[in-house]
């Protein structure tokens, strides 16, 4: 069964959009909006960048890097927790190797 859409309207830099979505995803679009809207008034407020287009290219950029840093970090976490849980698991067969041997 597919999701049905839902008409969304946002509200970004003062302009009003309208976005069709799933209706199970108007909440994560919504709170996209804002985000990207926090970002672009931020952009917008520090007088560096001048144009709608510029800014929202400006915006896009540092969420697009935030992503970036963010994917490294959580492939560093993996890797991290990969080899924690090895290193556990080898401890567990290690006792458990142990134990069937006192058994025998």
């Amino acid at each position: 069964m597919t999701d049905p859409y839902a008409q969304v309207s946002v509200r970004i830099l003062d302009k009003e959009y309208q976005v069709a979505c799933p209706a199970s995803e108007r909440t994560d679009l919504l709170d996209s909006a804002e985000v990207l809207n926090a970002k672009m008034l931020e952009i917008r407020d520090s007088g560096r960048v001048v144009g709608l287009d510029r800014i929202a290219v400006m915006a896009a950029l540092n969420m697009a890097n935030d992503l970036l840093h963010a994917q490294a970090r959580d492939r560093l976490l993996e890797g991290d927790l990969s080899g924690r849980l090895k290193m556990i698991s080898e401890r567990v067969e290690s006792v458990l190797g142990s134990s069937q041997q006192l058994d025998l």
